[in-house]
């Protein structure tokens, strides 16, 4: 009787090693698992609130190749778009993979991820990531096949490849303060200095500016993120930019992430007037300014998520109204 109750003690050890040593924690998992997961869970899973994120390039972009061509290229920005919101779905779901899996999402405020909450075998996550990126490679290849421009399918790997390893691999530079420096790059630069060159075969100084302003919306979002997770990313040894220097100074970041863009579009608007109207999207970037100012609990910053994107698509649809004004 000894030896058996001895072999199921140290059965039950091996138990809670394999749950990270959380009784606790192993045991509020499994209610979870045993809730069939939905569309609406997909769909969640593919955070919507940042796909206007993959909108706002593509929009400026298009814009900023107008003022050199005189025509619209219809099927070829469309197909930017696909590439751009395909990529933002993959990341989306990679994300929800790899932090799964590594258990950083295991006591995140948002919403339960597909992999953290175990209602979804992480592989079929995975495979749902790589399809979307497989959706943007060939939307990518169609764009090169049109316009002869064989050079950006190395670009092309080069933003997959980014997207994967944000938070994927042994080493993801998401976990080393960098996320932010990639989403300005591949978000805001490459997305729209790349719809501007497939459209115009050039880069005029509005392609650049708008896509610095671009970058820095999409990592004020970002930031914002980060800001509502930064306890337990703390915890789970994530070192985002905002573990780093803290929450006065994301605060801070965050404001100067969203006004410069409208620093940049008040000195177009000499140039193009109509941009003045672009500060009608600071009916949504204030409030998310005010939120991320003055919250209480960490589920407000969602809100003030959503108003970023929003202002990150208002700003590009106005933008580009202006340069094709």
């Amino acid at each position: 009787m000894a030896g058996t109750s001895s072999k199921k003690r140290k059965k039950s050890s091996s138990g809670v090693t394999r749950s990270r040593g959380n009784p606790a924690a192993a045991a509020g998992r499994s209610p979870r698992a045993v809730v069939p997961v939905t569309w609406r869970d997909w769909v969640g899973a593919a955070r919507l609130r940042t796909l206007p994120l993959a909108v706002t390039p593509v929009l400026i972009g298009t814009g900023a190749a107008l003022v050199v061509v005189d025509r619209f290229h219809g099927m070829i920005a469309l197909a930017c778009l696909a590439v751009a919101v395909f990529l933002q779905i993959g990341v989306n779901f990679a994300n929800d993979y790899s932090d799964g899996i590594r258990g950083t999402d295991d006591h995140r405020v948002g919403p339960a991820r597909l992999t953290a909450s175990r209602r979804v075998p992480a592989r079929r996550v995975l495979g749902v990531a790589l399809g979307f990126f497989a959706l943007a490679a060939v939307a990518g290849l169609a764009i090169v096949i049109r316009t002869e421009q064989w050079w950006m399918l190395a670009v092309g790997a080069v933003a997959i490849a980014a997207a994967w390893f944000y938070t994927g691999g042994k080493r993801p530079y998401g976990y080393y303060g960098l996320g932010e420096l990639f989403v300005f790059v591949f978000f805001g630069l490459v997305a729209t200095l790349g719809t501007t060159w497939v459209q115009a075969f050039s880069l005029p100084q509005e392609a650049w500016f708008g896509a610095v302003a671009a970058g820095l919306l999409a990592c004020a979002v970002l930031l914002a993120n980060n800001l509502r997770d930064i306890d337990q990313d703390r915890v789970a040894g994530k070192r985002t930019l905002t573990v780093l220097i803290g929450r006065r100074w994301t605060q801070v970041l965050f404001t100067v992430f969203v006004l410069v863009p409208f620093a940049i579009a008040a000195f177009l608007a000499l140039f193009y007037p109509i941009a003045w109207l672009t500060l009608l999207a600071l009916l949504a970037g204030l409030p998310a300014i005010i939120i991320v100012w003055s919250y209480r609990e960490a589920r407000e910053l969602v809100v003030a998520l959503a108003l970023t994107s929003l202002t990150s698509v208002g700003y590009g649809a106005l933008l580009c109204w202006a340069f094709v004004g």
